[in-house]
């Protein structure tokens, strides 16, 4: 697992603590959503679990290997894979092929196995045949697609990810979330930093920070749906949440964990049936679609 033991961290002496005794574990297998507005210290968490930053206190250990440790970074790096914000940042091939093959390179793996590897990641990210492409004449999507592809071919046990999607299309952004959804099936735990509460509710755990401190850690179900909360910390809830809080009525009892629109939709519908309306009836002829409760 990733455990972080009161972790604190500052920048510069006589500014505001980046970091301030964070306590977090990440275990095999888990999906984790990290949240927070603009400079609550997300970035700067996640660069300690590669060992990208040193703790100033507290430590940061991954299966049970210290970080401060300099004899275990190479492990340490190898576990854990991330991917930032900005693919440019870490694309250093001449062509597709050479970038995904650089990482297992590295590993001194034979080059059959490079070779195997490489294939397999670009065929599980959607970009075979891209092979001898240059990855300056990728779209931004495939710039991801691609560096996910380098990460995904050292097989690391954890893959972090740095607002990986903010700059995609629908579509892109789909794909990314079923890559992950499919590596969280192998027993890779996943860690996504990102703004978009709906890409969050897909997570096992939420994990919401402001100031550089935790503030709140559980399931999407419920950090996602506490509106006051996230406003509280500068955050707009998800469209569903805020849509629900919106069409409730005094008497009417919602589920807590509506985070789909899916399940918004097969909550109304059964209020719907429960004051009589039948699908497709005249709206005039109806009883209200959300009433008081009788």
């Amino acid at each position: 697992m990733i455990r972080v033991t009161n972790l604190s961290y500052t920048f510069k002496e006589g500014r505001a603590p980046a970091l301030r005794n964070i306590k977090l574990e990440i275990n095999e297998g888990e999906y984790v959503a990290l949240i927070g507005p603009n400079g609550s210290g997300k970035t700067t968490l996640i660069r300690h679990f590669n060992a990208l930053i040193m703790p100033e206190s507290g430590r940061v250990e991954i299966d049970g290997r210290s970080c401060r440790d300099t004899g275990h970074h190479v492990d340490i790096r190898r576990a854990v894979g991330m991917a930032f914000q900005n693919p440019d940042n870490q694309i250093v091939g001449m062509t597709v092929e050479e970038d995904v093959a650089f990482g297992p390179g590295n590993l001194n793996l034979p080059p059959a196995e490079i070779r195997s590897r490489v294939a397999s990641a670009l065929d599980m990210v959607g970009l075979t045949g891209f092979e001898k492409r240059t990855p300056f004449s990728l779209s931004g999507g495939e710039k991801q697609l691609l560096a996910l592809a380098g990460l995904l071919a050292v097989s690391p046990r954890y893959i972090v990810l740095d607002e990986v999607t903010a700059s995609l299309d629908p579509t892109a952004r789909a794909n990314v979330l079923a890559i992950l959804e499919r590596l969280q099936a192998q027993g890779v735990s996943i860690v996504h930093v990102t703004h978009n509460l709906e890409e969050a509710a897909k997570a096992d755990r939420v994990v919401l920070m402001n100031a550089g401190e935790i503030v709140a850690d559980g399931p999407p179900g419920e950090i996602l749906t506490d509106g006051e909360r996230l406003k509280s910390v500068g955050m707009a809830p998800p469209t569903v949440v805020e849509l629900m809080s919106r069409i409730m009525t005094p008497g009417v009892r919602r589920p807590g964990h509506i985070l789909t629109l899916d399940q918004a939709a097969e909550f109304i519908n059964s209020c719907l049936a429960g004051a009589g309306y039948e699908p497709g009836q005249d709206q005039g002829q109806g009883q209200p679609v959300l009433r008081e409760a009788e």
